[in-house]
């Protein structure tokens, strides 16, 4: 399994996570604090000189010298966060300022948690590993089981340094890409995603009506054309009329096949005659009431239209229902759209009844759905959009 940050490699077995490089990469993350407190040490030696001359001039200058410091430390600690923490960082919001806090909190606390914990965990193994060179005096059984006791820690001290590192790592993270910005990257995403699907759905519709569908009316109409030059009750006028039949058929098909890509009369007409286009093909009867006062953004009217299409589908399918019906409103600036039937009820997003993907669609637009589907019936299904 591939680790993207300290913490995850901490789940690994021990052999495995002793032998990777996550124990070293925690104890470079700790030990390059060493150059903030360089920077720390230079601010106070700055803010001292001008206390030297002067009460006032020592507080401007230690200010003055945290400020350029922090600009300095800033990408230091967003560069060596990549040794505990391969992410990449999204965008935030107020990135510069986010940056500028943690390289200020850095400064005047954590640069010296960092060293402090990193010469107690490393150091306190090393001098017990060392015990028979460094105090020659000491028993050689005490000296040697000393020894033994320090190399058994140094595992234990692979883990606390790791612990720390990912735990400071994943702090920083928190500061300068708080989990909000990353969702709503995520969420950009997807609909870029989405959007980038629908035009691919119009250009296989708009590929099969210009092409394969034109291709299929010519065929179709040669057909019948050549069937009346001939005989009639003749084998090749009986084998032109079947071809001629399977060639509508197909036509039927496609065409079919072309509303179930991209509604055509969804891009020209709007939501409320897609609604009821969609509606008038279902084979349970349908009752549509979709009153709207306008064109609605592309994105919501591909949605509504999506959660429309599938509803009526599962309706059709799993429902038993006698009729169903369809309504649509603006209400405050959304779009609610609900799907009534009068089947049996008991749908369940776990049973993969598309209930799921229809959620799914409309979170990319920050839609939300709500499902009443009690045993015995009714169902009702509700989406709202923002507009």
């Amino acid at each position: 399994m591939l680790n993207r940050t300290a913490l995850e490699a901490l789940t690994r077995h021990p052999l495995p996570f002793l032998a990777s490089a996550w124990p070293w990469r925690g104890a470079v993350y700790l030990a390059a604090s060493a150059v903030p407190g360089v920077v720390a040490g230079l601010i106070v030696a700055a803010s001292i000189s001008g206390t030297l001359v002067g009460a006032p001039l020592g507080v401007v200058t230690g200010l003055a010298a945290l400020a350029v410091g922090s600009l300095l430390i800033a990408p230091f600690e967003r560069l060596r966060l990549r040794l505990v923490d391969v992410v990449p960082l999204p965008e935030a919001p107020h990135r510069r300022w986010r940056e500028a806090g943690l390289a200020i909190m850095t400064l005047l606390v954590l640069w010296w948690i960092d060293l402090v914990m990193l010469a107690f965990t490393i150091g306190g193994p090393l001098i017990l590993a060392l015990s028979p060179v460094l105090q020659a005096e000491v028993a050689p059984i005490v000296g040697v089981l000393a020894s033994i006791a320090g190399v058994l820690l140094l595992p234990v001290a692979a883990y606390t340094i790791t612990a720390w590192a990912g735990a400071r790592g994943a702090m920083a993270r928190a500061i300068l890409a708080p989990a909000q910005s990353e969702l709503t990257e995520v969420l950009r995403s997807r609909a870029r995603l989405v959007d980038a699907f629908e035009m691919e759905r119009r250009r296989i519709e708009r590929d099969l009506h210009d092409g394969a569908q034109q291709r299929l009316v010519a065929l179709s109409m040669s057909l019948g054309i050549a069937g009346l030059d001939l005989p009639e009750g003749s084998e090749p006028a009986r084998l032109i009329r079947q071809a001629h039949d399977e060639a509508k058929q197909a036509l039927a098909e496609l065409r079919e096949l072309i509303r179930g890509v991209h509604s055509p009369v969804l891009t020209d007409r709007g939501l409320a005659a897609a609604v009821r286009d969609v509606a008038g093909r279902s084979p349970v009867p349908v009752d549509v009431d979709v009153d709207l006062p306008a064109r609605l953004p592309a994105p919501v009217e591909v949605t509504a239209y999506y959660v429309v299409s599938e509803a009526l589908a599962n309706l059709a399918k799993h429902s038993g229902a006698t009729r169903g019906a369809v309504t649509g409103r603006i209400e405050r600036g959304t779009l609610v759209v609900e799907v009534r039937d009068d089947g049996v009820g008991g749908a369940d997003p776990a049973t993969g009844s598309g209930l799921t993907g229809l959620a799914d669609r409309l979170s990319v637009v920050e839609g939300r759905l709500s499902l009443s589907s009690p045993p015995g019936g009714p169902t009702r299904l509700r989406a709202e959009i923002p507009c």
